[in-house]
């Protein structure tokens, strides 16, 4: 009988608040059942995971969910036998972590698990993600080792195929976001008649000015007011706005990330709006999401669920990675919070809700080219597998 084809995924997570991390591993999952069906073969996939009170979201016989910690990561009997017990790893990154702008001490553990799993002599797969910005010697010559020794590099835009290349990777595979893959529920038909619905993600972490509150995403406007205006704005044409939390943190020291509450916040200060559930999974969240009319977010993720299930979005970018993801798909309509004043930023997205139609075949056009990038990615993931 043949043996299951074995895979380890590491810098993924099975229950992370941030839903946009966890439909990332979601999406993995559902490549690699795909590729193992294909080539009629079981599979067992081992999620690392950072330990967690949060049930996992990531379920499955072939699922198996391992803590992650220091302890794990050094220990001979740790980490290190889990690659080499396994006939590929697979390693997305976070989704835009493989970078040293989120400090040190991150990417050194990223660094410390490429490692371990070269020692270990597994192949190793770089996933699509967003490769840089590297700004330091040492983490541009650790970046150019790990890449080097990697089965496969594959990115989801356009820039990071560049910062890729110019550490002298040579074979990079420009995929998309692997998210485009996450599945959900379409929407029940609506009775005719009823009010437009507008989604808004509003970003508990932009309402408190970044992770310290001193704006260190240097955003260029108000942004509380810009979402108190585009909510009366919305409001005013009489449509039916819905606050869609992606990011929900249910207790500890990140609550101040949490778009949850701040979308609480703002449904009991301005009557008629709804509050969207504190999603249980990233699929439950695009299963809402896909049943609005237009959608607006500063979480990637949460925008990348509405493209990706027909819903006019404008995604309202603090980091690189939104242009790069939409842009290289040729979606055109993201806005920039770090380089536009709150009036421009207003007066897109409520163009876009009023041109809502012809959103929605931008969109459809571009999704259509980010899952022939994908594709790519399937493939060559599948013919490492037939290898297994």
């Amino acid at each position: 009988m043949t043996k299951p084809i074995r895979v380890c995924l590491i810098l993924h997570s099975t229950r992370s608040d941030n839903l946009g991390v966890g439909a990332l591993t979601v999406s993995e999952v559902e490549i690699l059942r795909d590729a193992a069906r294909a080539l009629g073969r079981e599979i067992e996939i081992t999620v690392m995971d950072w330990k967690d009170s949060r049930d996992p979201y990531v379920t499955g016989p072939d699922i198996t969910v391992r803590d992650l910690d220091g302890r794990t990561m050094r220990s001979p009997s740790g980490y290190l036998a889990i690659a080499r017990a396994s006939d590929l790893v697979i390693d997305i990154g976070g989704g835009d972590s493989f970078a040293d702008i989120y400090g040190a001490k991150r990417l050194q553990k990223m660094f410390f698990l490429k490692g371990l799993t070269h020692v270990a002599g597994t192949p190793l797969v770089m996933a699509p993600q967003t490769i840089g910005p590297f700004t330091k010697g040492w983490s541009k010559l650790a970046a150019r080792l790990s890449m080097g020794r990697c089965a496969i590099v594959a990115t989801r835009d356009a820039m990071s195929t560049k910062a890729a290349q110019d550490l002298g990777c040579a074979e990079v595979i420009e995929a998309s976001d692997v998210a485009l893959r996450l599945p959900y529920d379409p929407p029940a038909p609506r009775a005719p008649g009823g009010p437009v619905r507008v989604g808004l993600n509003v970003s508990g972490l932009l309402m408190g000015g970044g992770y310290t509150g001193r704006n260190e995403f240097g955003l260029t406007l108000d942004y509380p007011g810009l979402i108190r205006g585009l909510i009366a704005h919305f409001q005013a044409e009489g449509a039916e706005v819905h606050l869609v939390p992606h990011v929900i943190v249910r207790d500890g020291p990140m609550q101040g990330e949490d778009d949850y509450r701040a979308s609480a916040a703002l449904t009991k200060e301005i009557p008629g709006t709804v509050l969207a559930p504190a999603f249980a999974s990233p699929s439950e969240a695009k299963t809402y999401i896909a049943g609005m009319d237009f959608f607006a977010g500063a979480r990637m993720h949460a925008c990348i669920a509405a493209f990706s299930s027909g819903v006019p979005v404008v995604p309202m970018a603090y980091s690189r990675k939104f242009e790069g993801l939409f842009g290289t798909l040729g979606y055109r309509r993201t806005v920039d919070c770090t380089a536009q004043d709150g009036a421009a930023l207003h007066q897109a997205i409520v163009t876009g809700f009023a041109d809502r139609d012809s959103l929605r075949e931008e969109a459809a056009a571009a999704l259509a080219r980010g899952r022939e990038k994908l594709a790519a990615y399937e493939d060559a993931l599948r013919a490492l597998l037939a290898r297994a």
